[in-house]
């Protein structure tokens, strides 16, 4: 338990997400009581004092108010991170940063024209950020900004159809998702619907360029190849795909993949589609509710080769229940025998949804372990001759990492980038999803389906009023 008692809350939420990074898993309270750790801040003639206690350690310390509030905060989280150096924690690899895309940074220091070296000393000297997450920082963001230069913001978008379906619910998901058994009679109706939504966007941006459509879920493979090749025929026929620059599916787990749906989607001009293991333990799999053996997965991939595959990602996450570092160097031995042309590699992040926390069944590893594990996984990419493409973070991720996509060049899924950096108008449909709005200004307006796809289907007039009124469409 950590106290916090704090004068002013102001900067509340970026003390506390410091904190929870070198305290992962501990609760919270606003009063003094006996706690591992207490930290108290107020302001004295314009200055915070700050006071952390620990194990009978008392550090207290002064910070000033700065005019930008901006400054102040980065001095404050810089001097509490110092503090908790000198109480015996190990330094972070991401340093003082909280934020969900420290890529952003870098990107907005690329388009004023900052040298590399200048971006290095102000991400070591402003966010005390370590040495491999600088260059996996600056490496990942100059991949993004040449990427990027071919996306038309002004008059293009990308597509998102939403499949609320899995074959199980993993232990550690927090999506949208609903059993496939118990829906399957009513998955014909949830594809009438989703069609209709699909039809009348394509009305809405016929003057708009199309450059990116991506399905996922849930896992778009627990339908049938019919349903699948239903959906994906109506975009066909119905939006410009003449500057479509990719098609992704997540064909997911591979107890929902076989190859009458993988014809399916080669068929109606999938280029890019993702097996996710998210590990190569059994024990694992069993644990998460993956019904289905490693061996699967291999046979799953090779499938998807002798079809015509020729842009594959594979998705693994590093924290699981169980695992230790042995596991993961075992992974990622076997996911060389793929040589898959992308890796995303998550860092476990679980919201208060997951089976995990909802049944008390979360493992608190040890940060450096994370670390380790995470930066083999990383390696293996390198050596696979794989680039970081995009990168982000969440609230409670495991080593206070981030989750990041490796590819080959020209291999890149550019639909991942342009939901991260916000850039682009992405339109979404389909239960449970959320479309985001770029004006021109900067601006972004959120319009989001309902969650449940029964409410979806009785409420879908209301979900294309929605568009349609965002669009300017009486």
């Amino acid at each position: 338990m950590i106290s916090l008692l704090l004068e002013d809350m102001t900067f509340e939420q970026d003390i506390r997400e410091l904190l929870m990074a070198f305290y992962p898993g501990e609760k919270y309270i606003y009063k003094d009581e006996d706690a591992i750790l207490s930290l108290s801040l107020f302001k004295v003639d314009n200055k915070y004092h700050i006071k952390i206690s620990s194990d009978d350690k008392i550090l207290e310390f002064i910070s000033p108010i700065k005019e930008a509030k901006i400054d102040t905060k980065n001095d404050l989280k810089r001097n509490i991170y110092n503090n908790l150096l000198k109480l015996g924690n190990e330094k972070l690899p991401w340093g003082t940063l909280t934020g969900i895309r420290p890529t952003k940074i870098v990107m907005e220091m690329l388009e004023n024209n900052i040298s590399f070296e200048d971006i290095r000393k102000y991400l070591k000297e402003i966010y005390l950020v370590g040495d491999k997450r600088i260059e996996l920082c600056i490496n990942t963001a100059r991949t993004e900004f040449e990427i990027l230069k071919k996306v038309d913001y002004k008059e293009g978008y990308s597509l998102y159809i939403g499949i609320p379906f899995c074959p199980t619910r993993c232990l550690y998901c927090s999506f949208t998702s609903y059993s496939i058994s118990q829906w399957k009679k009513d998955t014909d109706i949830y594809i009438e619907s989703l069609c209709k939504e699909l039809i009348a966007v394509s009305k809405m941006y016929a003057g708009k360029k199309l450059q990116t459509v991506y399905m996922g879920g849930g896992t778009p493979t627990s339908l049938e190849a019919y349903q699948l090749a239903k959906i994906l025929n109506v975009v066909k026929e119905n939006f410009d795909l003449s500057n479509l620059l990719e098609l992704t599916v997540e064909a997911g787990r591979a107890d929902s993949i076989t190859r009458e749906k993988l014809e399916a989607l080669k068929a109606t001009g999938v280029d890019r589609i993702s097996i996710n293991p998210q590990t190569m333990q059994q024990k694992t799999l069993d644990l998460i509710g993956r019904h289905h053996s490693v061996e699967d997965i291999y046979e799953s991939f090779s499938l998807a080769r002798e079809i015509g595959f020729e842009n594959i990602n594979m998705d693994f996450i590093i924290g699981l229940n169980g695992e230790n570092l042995d596991d993961v160097i075992d992974s990622f031995t076997k996911v060389r025998e793929f040589a898959p042309e992308s890796i995303t590699i998550h860092s476990l992040a679980l919201k208060r949804a997951a089976r995990l926390n909802t049944e008390n069944k979360r493992e608190i590893m040890d940060n450096s372990l994370i670390l380790s594990m995470i930066n083999t996984a990383i390696d293996t990419c390198i050596d696979l001759g794989l680039n970081p493409y995009y990168l982000y973070r969440q609230k409670n991720m495991a080593g206070n990492l981030e989750n990041i996509g490796f590819s080959k060049p020209h291999k890149e899924c550019l639909y991942n980038i342009l939901i991260m950096e916000e850039k682009q108008t992405i339109i979404a449909c389909g239960a449970g999803t959320s479309s985001k709005i770029v004006f021109g200004d900067g601006r972004i307006e959120r319009i989001e389906n309902v969650k449940d796809p029964k409410l979806y289907i009785e409420r879908l007039d209301e979900m294309i009023m929605r568009k349609e009124k965002m669009n300017g469409i009486d």
